[in-house]
């Protein structure tokens, strides 16, 4: 009863054998969910910044595995190709999602730019002229990450892909809570190429881990459609559940306010974190195009007989285990 209770009578989950958001005679109620989640989903992304999105697909899947779900639907328009090039991010998601499938990164070794890591867009350009346009399966890039990394140039890059006619897959995981990336994403799939957009529901939308929305614009708007086709079986509705109970009870205002509210936080915590750092002789790493993520430097950790930054790291997981 308190599985029954938890899913509100509807556990035949979504979509058919065939598709993930085909229709199910037999769950009405699951079906019509699933029809007005996506829908919430699409204006909820709107309102965030991303106007010209043509239609989304909300997966039963983390991040990760929804990067992974959507190279396979490229895959079926440029079968064969095997390699995939992407931007180093010091986070193992989106390489793992490569390497489930077998595939071969090429990887586009950053660069520095006073405090910011930045990769060398000159160099994704040069990797698809040296293993050719034709043997490339897709550019994977990143607009939310860790300062002191700064996010991808959406924008030039997907000029580059409509030039080279590689497709762009683009890792939002958390960007939707910027106004500066989702509108950077709207320039990009206006002037240039975007295939897919991946963004997670519990980064942006506070729901349990265990979703991801792919959404598509304008001129380049079928893998959503090719990802849902592809999915094998019915799906859980427990990430579509999560974020429809939320959509509906925030509503448009609620949302806009959040995302405002977010923002005015962001400046407040850079500033208190920034005097923090200057107490103990640190001081807030400079990453103006990272809106989502700051940094500190670690020099008062440094010693001659050896650098022990890595001893923060330490420090803070013997405390995470002794609090466990």
């Amino acid at each position: 009863r308190l599985v029954e209770a938890r899913y509100s009578g509807m556990t035949h989950g979504v979509g058919r054998s065939g598709d993930l958001t085909a229709e199910q005679p037999k769950a009405a109620g699951s079906s019509i969910l699933s029809k007005l989640t996506h829908l919430m989903a699409a204006q909820a992304l709107k309102l965030a910044g991303l106007s010209n999105v043509t239609s989304v697909v909300v997966l039963p899947v983390a991040t990760g595995m929804s990067i992974t779900l959507c190279l396979m639907g490229l895959s079926l328009s440029r079968p064969g190709r095997r390699k995939v090039v992407w931007p180093r991010v010091d986070q193992k998601t989106c390489l793992k999602a490569m390497l489930a499938l077998g595939l071969e990164p090429i990887i586009i070794k950053n660069h520095t730019e006073g405090d910011e890591v930045v990769a060398d867009h000159d160099q994704i350009e040069a990797a698809i002229a040296e293993h050719g346009a034709e043997n490339i399966l897709a550019v994977v890039i990143t607009t939310s990450c860790f300062a002191p990394r700064a996010p991808d140039d959406v924008v030039l890059v997907a000029e580059m892909c409509k030039r080279t006619a590689v497709p762009l897959l683009v890792n939002n995981a958390y960007g939707c809570q910027s106004d500066v990336v989702m509108k950077a994403l709207t320039r990009a799939a206006t002037r240039g190429r975007v295939d897919g957009i991946v963004q997670s529901t519990d980064k942006n939308f506070m729901v349990p881990v265990g979703g991801a929305i792919l959404a598509t614009c304008t001129n380049f708007d079928d893998l959503s459609a090719k990802v849902a086709s592809l999915y094998p079986g019915r799906a859980s509705s427990s990430a579509m559940q999560d974020l429809f109970i939320t959509l509906l009870s925030m509503g448009e205002d609620g949302y806009l306010r959040l995302l405002s509210e977010r923002s005015e936080v962001m400046e407040y915590l850079t500033d208190k974190v920034g005097a923090v750092a200057v107490k103990h002789g640190e001081r807030l790493l400079v990453t103006p195009r990272n809106r989502i993520s700051m940094g500190l430097t670690l020099g008062s950790f440094e010693r001659k007989e050896a650098s022990t930054a890595w001893d923060a790291g330490g420090v803070a997981a013997a405390r995470a285990e002794l609090s466990a």
